[in-house]
């Protein structure tokens, strides 16, 4: 089968295509230190290769081994809508190359579902001022994990999927979604991809959660990337090494590779430097 590219170039050129299709990978590491920025140009550079062929091939390059861009870019938000999120991407990614991303990204906004319960005003989150008479229109909306496991039967086979984040569900958890219901609805993202047979990209902040919580997760995914800061000197600079993948893995111990340092461009999230086994 074809690979699915991560969209950031080095790396799906090392491991010669991308992840295998079916996987679920968390994107796991300190504030900062580059989760987020990875999945922006996930999203961003596998949306360009629809919309944009000559930026593409200007920020990205050529697709390596038996890699192919899934037709559909999903991006999920509990916390944020298309606006924000595009905006947020500016700060990583050249303009022109969000501009032309955001056309082939489809962004599902699930703060309504999110933020319901909550004590938060509803116009903090719909973007309008509520009033007695548009209560009754609104209604209640269906619970944040049902809300995200409908979308992702309908939309994740085949394409890519974007999670951002599981830190947020878990922040939430209370007595009407338990962190036992967190967990167990990412063990059946688990079981579903193989069958959806696309890529779901999962974020998590590592600093928010617990080394039972982490573990949890991990053996929930497929994958895991783990990303981290590294002092030297008066510098500090972001790393990434893959903590756990089958498929991948394997091809990164065959070549001695331990450990990635990165570095954030104006085509996203970028490989800089390779540590090998000396």
């Amino acid at each position: 089968m074809s690979s699915v590219p991560f969209g950031v170039a080095r790396l799906d050129s090392i491991l010669e295509g991308g992840a295998p299709p079916g996987s679920v990978v968390l994107l796991a590491g300190e504030s900062g230190a580059g989760a987020r920025e990875f999945l922006y140009t996930s999203a961003a550079m596998n949306a360009l290769g629809r919309t944009d062929e000559e930026l593409f091939d200007l920020y990205y390059g050529d697709l390596p081994g038996d890699a192919t861009i899934p037709p559909e870019i999903h991006y999920l938000s509990f916390t944020a809508g298309e606006e924000a999120l595009t905006r947020e991407m500016g700060y990583t990614l050249a303009e022109e190359v969000v501009d032309a991303a955001a056309e082939g990204i489809e962004f599902r906004d699930l703060s309504p579902e999110f933020f319901q319960l909550s004590p938060i005003p509803r116009e903090w989150y719909e973007g309008e001022t509520t009033t007695i008479a548009d209560l009754g229109d609104h209604g209640r909306y269906d619970d944040v994990l049902t809300a995200f496991g409908d979308y992702l039967t309908e939309h994740a086979a085949g394409n890519v999927v974007c999670i951002d984040s599981v830190t947020d569900l878990v922040s939430a958890a209370s007595d009407d979604m338990e962190w036992s219901d967190i967990a167990m609805v990412m063990k059946g993202l688990k079981k579903a991809a193989t069958g959806w047979q696309g890529l779901i990209l999962v974020l998590v902040n590592e600093d928010a959660l617990t080394d039972r919580e982490f573990g949890t997760l991990m053996d929930a995914a497929g994958g895991t990337l783990q990303f981290t800061w590294e002092s030297g000197g008066s510098k500090r600079a972001r790393t990434m090494f893959v903590r756990e993948f089958r498929g991948v893995l394997s091809r990164l111990e065959e070549e001695n590779i331990v450990r990635f340092e990165t570095e954030v461009h104006d085509g996203g999230f970028d490989i800089s430097d390779v540590r090998k086994i000396r």
